[in-house]
């Protein structure tokens, strides 16, 4: 159950007697209506994510966005944690200026930073698995858990499981879906929510369109390569690096950014405390819970968002000392591959003399 307003309320008895004799129950009393419930519904401009709403105005030509005539408007600072997320993401310049990748994003009718998933992981040869995790994300959860078999429904999950995160795990489950062809009672008895995974394809269809119109190359590799899941992985990453929670020597998580400590959600299928998580979800309750986690290495978040990652104005504490770690491993890798590009063009020279 989640809290409405009293117009709420109110609309939905209405809704009783409309067309036919009915009654409403509330279940909550008198005194927690009137003391409780506000007045009315906040409009879903000020409940929202605005980075979606700034790159739409962008896209439409519309830069003055602090001043712009707003029915409701957002907080400035609502605003300007959008531009500075959009900003970081490379959609909008330091300039304020739209991207040409921030121009892609803005066509594809996902978030912002699923948007940057499926444009990166044209690097890394992935590009029609992502389009299937970006589909999954943005349809309702495909793994059923009802509380009367709850066993039976993490035996059938565990089936699916991979040990390096959800986001693989929910693939696993689409590609088993796909090869029993669709079929509803498959569904249900593997406890995985058909009408979710009709929707995620559904969603992934459209999506799939939409990159074919932009020339997007829709690769994939073979399950059987080494780097198959490492460059999902690196994918995700590119995109999620602001949802970042790393494991302090106190044994709990830290995010990044907003140092919230934060729990992995038992829903997780992550045996353990891996070192580095992107996560998809937060989730306040009376314990601050991460939810559909995936392991990831800082020096793929360095690598992916170096202006994010910048040390000059990280706090100290055990984040900072693994990320100065992992730049070290990056200049080591950069340095061994420049040598390794050095000698092939001697080589290539000696040939060609």
């Amino acid at each position: 159950m989640s809290p409405i307003s009293q117009a709420s309320a109110n609309q939905r008895a209405g809704r009783a007697g409309r067309t036919r004799p009915g009654k409403c129950f509330r279940l909550y009393t008198e005194k927690s209506y009137m003391d409780d419930l506000q007045a009315q519904t906040y409009p879903e401009i000020l409940r929202s994510k605005m980075e979606n709403v700034v790159l739409t105005l962008y896209k439409l030509g519309v830069t003055d966005i602090v001043h712009f005539d707003y029915m409701d408007a957002p907080s400035p600072d609502t605003m300007m944690r959008a531009l500075e997320s959009l900003n970081y993401l490379g959609a909008l310049s330091d300039e304020g200026e739209l991207t040409e990748l921030g121009e892609q994003i803005a066509t594809l009718p996902v978030d912002p930073a699923l948007g940057k998933m499926l444009l990166e992981s044209q690097r890394y040869g992935c590009v029609k698995e992502m389009l299937t995790i970006v589909a999954l994300l943005s349809s309702p959860n495909c793994f059923m858990r009802p509380r009367e078999a709850a066993k039976a429904a993490d035996e059938a999950k565990a089936q699916f499981a991979h040990p390096e995160g959800d986001h693989l795990t929910m693939l696993n489950a689409f590609f088993a879906y796909k090869e029993n062809g669709e079929d509803r009672d498959w569904c249900y008895e593997n406890f995985l929510n058909f009408r979710s995974l009709q929707s995620a394809d559904h969603v992934r269809k459209q999506l799939e369109r939409m990159l074919n119109r932009m020339g997007v190359e829709l690769s994939s590799m073979d399950m059987s390569c080494n780097n198959y899941y490492s460059n999902i992985r690196l994918a995700l990453s590119a995109g999620a690096f602001m949802h970042v929670a790393h494991l302090q020597r106190q044994g709990h998580y830290l995010t990044v950014k907003d140092h919230q400590v934060v729990t992995i959600h038992p829903s997780s299928v992550l045996d353990g405390k891996p070192a580095w998580l992107i996560f998809d979800e937060f989730v306040a309750t009376n314990r601050n819970y991460i939810r559909t986690c995936t392991v990831t290495r800082p020096e793929w978040l360095a690598e992916a968002a170096p202006h994010y990652y910048d040390l000059r104005n990280w706090p100290e504490g055990d984040t900072r000392t693994e990320l100065e770690r992992a730049y070290r491993r990056l200049e080591v890798e950069k340095k061994r591959d420049g040598g390794k590009h050095d000698k092939k063009k001697k080589k290539d020279k000696r040939e060609r003399d």
